[in-house]
């Protein structure tokens, strides 16, 4: 069972970047998805999240420029990223949590999830 995150690199600001996650060993089918990111020296916060019927949240700083997307077909989730800010360079995670039972005030607490990829760093240049 693994999560495997890719897409990040170096990126100005105003470019885009889209961000994977391919599920390896299960399949996406009944989980809920999420993607969180870490800076160094902080918590690791909650970025966006989708559910069933493409359910979908996301963090403040983050609405009108991400996209969280899911194909089941592909078994993978996406992030698309657009308009991105110095703000956003962080190491980013997707997570999966089995079910569609999450309540919408619950998405950002990462100890609900089963399974997280490795993360894959974003860096936004100004």
């Amino acid at each position: 069972v693994q999560l495997q995150a890719s897409g990040g690199g170096l990126v100005q600001a105003g470019g885009s970047l889209r961000l994977s996650c391919a599920a390896s060993g299960f399949t996406l089918d009944y989980y809920t998805l999420a993607w969180f990111r870490q800076v160094p020296g902080k918590e690791r916060e909650g970025v966006s999240y989708i559910g069933d019927r493409s359910r979908k949240f996301y963090a403040d700083s983050v609405k009108g420029r991400f996209t969280i997307s899911r194909d089941n077909a592909k078994n993978t989730v996406y992030l698309q990223m657009n308009n991105v800010k110095p703000s956003d360079t962080a190491v980013y995670y997707c997570a999966a949590r089995r079910g569609f039972n999450l309540i919408s005030s619950a998405w950002r607490q990462e100890e609900l999830y089963d399974y997280w990829g490795q993360g894959t760093q974003v860096t936004v240049s100004s």
